[in-house]
C-alpha cells in the first residue's frame, strides 16, 4: 500500500518507492498540484487522494470501461492512463460533466432507468457523451461499436442503447 504524504499547503504525495514526479494535473476544470511514482494510474491519483470517487475500478486492464474518464474531451481508461503522461492535459470525471451531450445523457439515463446495480454506469456514460460529442447522431451499429469496451454485469446493454438513441433525440430537439 502506498504511503500517502500530506502537509497543509504542500502538494500531495504518492509514495510507493523512492522516486516522486510532481505534476500539475487539470481536473474538472481545477488544477491541483500532485507528486507520484512514475507509473501511477490515473485512477488512483483520481478516487484515493483528490477523492472523486465516481470513477470505478472495474478490471485494472481497461477492458471493462469502468474507470473511464475524459482527456483532452476524448474518453480514456483512467487505469492505464499513467499520471505523467497527464500533465498539460484537461481532464473529466463523471462529477465534472457539463456538456450539452452530458446533460442529454443524463437526463435520458433517468428516463430510461438504466442503471441496475450502477457500478460501470459512470464508465458507461463517459463513452456515451464521448460518441455524442463525436456524432449527434448515431446508428445502433455506431453505437455497439462504441460502446463496445464498456462491459455492464447487470447486461443492462439493451437499456443503454436505447438511452443513447434517446439522448440523441434529446439533444436534437
Amino acid at each position: 500500500m502506498p504511503e500517502i504524504i500530506a502537509e497543509p499547503s504542500q502538494p500531495l504525495r504518492i509514495k510507493k518507492g523512492n522516486f516522486l514526479m510532481a505534476i500539475s494535473l487539470k481536473l474538472n476544470g481545477q488544477t491541483h498540484s500532485v507528486e507520484a511514482e512514475p507509473g501511477t494510474p490515473l485512477l488512483w491519483v483520481i478516487r484515493d487522494e483528490l477523492k472523486l470517487t465516481g470513477t470505478k475500478f472495474g478490471c485494472g486492464v481497461a477492458s471493462c470501461g469502468a474507470c473511464t474518464v475524459h482527456m483532452d474531451g476524448e474518453p480514456v481508461r483512467s487505469c492505464q492512463t499513467f499520471i505523467e503522461d497527464v500533465e498539460d492535459a484537461e481532464i473529466t470525471t463523471i462529477e465534472g460533466l457539463k456538456s450539452t451531450p452530458a446533460q442529454a445523457v443524463q437526463q435520458a439515463w433517468t428516463e430510461l432507468d438504466v442503471v441496475q446495480c450502477g457500478y460501470c454506469q459512470s464508465g458507461q456514460i463517459m463513452s456515451a457523451v464521448g460518441l455524442l460529442s463525436e456524432n449527434a447522431k448515431p446508428t445502433l451499429e455506431e453505437i455497439d461499436d462504441y460502446m463496445d469496451g464498456n462491459a455492464c454485469r447487470c447486461a443492462t446493454y439493451q437499456r443503454i442503447r436505447a438511452a443513447i438513441v434517446r439522448a440523441s433525440e434529446i439533444m436534437e430537439a
